[in-house]
């Protein structure tokens, strides 16, 4: 039964509030390998010090990544905020036969 069941690797992806449009795609394709890996992708938001004003920018980012992802991976959970950080999870697609 141990032998049979599957290890769920999860990958993080880490974005500031403010993160540029280059670096977004850049992450954008590394969350795209690891979900085609059969890898979980947990993106999340770092806010350090003022920058906590942009929550809604940063919700926003997420939200934008997710869309991005649609047809590799599903959103498991929406941005959540947890103290300094918001994070969400995608889970990928499951393989078709």
């Amino acid at each position: 039964m141990k032998s049979n069941s599957t290890k769920i690797v999860i990958k993080e992806i880490r974005f500031g509030p403010n993160t540029d449009e280059h670096d977004f795609q850049f992450k954008l394709k590394h969350a795209i390998g690891f979900l085609q890996e059969g890898a979980k992708v947990k993106a999340s938001v770092f806010f350090k010090g003022r920058s906590i004003l942009y929550v809604d920018q940063g919700e926003k980012l997420l939200l934008r990544f997710a869309v991005e992802l649609e047809e590799y991976g599903r959103a498991e959970q929406m941005p959540k905020l947890e103290g300094k950080r918001m994070m969400m999870m995608i889970a990928p697609l499951p393989k078709k036969k």
